[in-house]
């Protein structure tokens, strides 16, 4: 369980009457005809699900993606090595790795198909380059469930969630890019964290500022994310300002560059469909690869 992930009453943004046409008109410049994008989203704490900007722009997202055959969930909450496959039967369990929250959000329940078939898949590509194991038991945690309960509600799209065997940038990268023909065949690869997550930074008043340090990190993520500048975003613990503020752990960044390595070749621009900054310092920005 994340140990700082405790129950908080945050205040809510006001939800423009544009919030969902950005985000759509965004996502959907970054859309190539028959291949997946790959992404990066915020995926916040159970709550989110009744933060009404959040859920409108997660919904404009989807909605402008064409409809995944599958999702590959990497998510910041599963750290196991060797990489590890999640279940791929019907009707696992959640892993609720979160604390203090009301029980209503210990009653949530995403029961997507499991994909066996994505996870042989995956088994294929990664043979001879990373070593893989099974945990037939391990449903998805709440960096793959409560964003997907927003995004595809009705639960009737095959979800696989995959470990992160490392924390290190490279292997990660290298995962991601074995991964990528999977793009081809309609599987939606998503990383879920947040590019800044120090928690004790965090600013639930009203009305937070956000900080210089919160400001720069989000920027220099955006532009090296961007210009695809894989040479400093492999090297973002020396490089990245105010990195040891934005990131007191490393587990919530790097699925961005899991993601990345799923779409190294893409042609297209790399979009940001979601921008902005939440209780202070936690950046919004999520990532679309084409």
């Amino acid at each position: 369980m994340d140990e700082e992930l405790r129950a908080e009453e945050p205040e809510h943004e006001p939800v423009t009457t544009d919030a969902a046409d950005q985000v759509r008109r965004r996502a959907a410049a970054g859309v190539q005809p028959g291949r997946m994008p790959a992404i990066y989203l915020g995926h916040g704490a159970p709550p989110l699900v009744d933060d009404p900007l959040w859920v409108v722009q997660l919904e404009a997202w989807a909605s402008a993606l064409p409809r995944p055959r599958a999702v590959l969930m990497v998510s910041a909450h599963w750290e196991s090595a060797p990489l590890t496959i999640g279940a791929t039967d019907d009707g696992v369990p959640l892993v609720y790795d979160f604390g203090g929250f009301p029980e209503r959000y210990y009653r949530a329940r995403y029961p997507a198909p499991g994909a066996p078939g994505l996870a042989a898949q995956v088994r294929g590509l990664l043979a001879g380059q990373e070593p893989v194991t099974d945990l037939p038991g391990r449903g998805l945690d709440h960096g793959a469930y409560v964003p997907l309960t927003v995004m595809y509600p009705d639960a009737d799209i095959p979800v696989l969630q995959i470990s992160m065997p490392s924390l290190e940038p490279e292997r990660l990268l290298r995962i991601g890019q074995a991964l990528r023909p999977l793009r081809d065949e309609g599987v939606l690869i998503v990383g879920s964290g947040f590019l800044t997550h120090n928690l004790r930074a965090a600013d639930w008043s009203p009305h937070p500022v956000t900080p210089a340090w919160a400001v720069e990190f989000d920027a220099w993520a955006g532009d090296v994310l961007a210009r695809r500048d894989m040479d400093s975003l492999l090297d973002y613990r020396r490089l990245a300002p105010g990195v040891r503020t934005a990131l007191p752990t490393h587990e919530h960044f790097v699925p961005v560059i899991a993601a990345l390595g799923a779409a190294v070749d893409g042609p297209n621009q790399v979009q940001f469909p979601i921008t902005g900054f939440i209780a202070g310092s936690l950046t919004r920005r999520s990532v679309q690869y084409g």
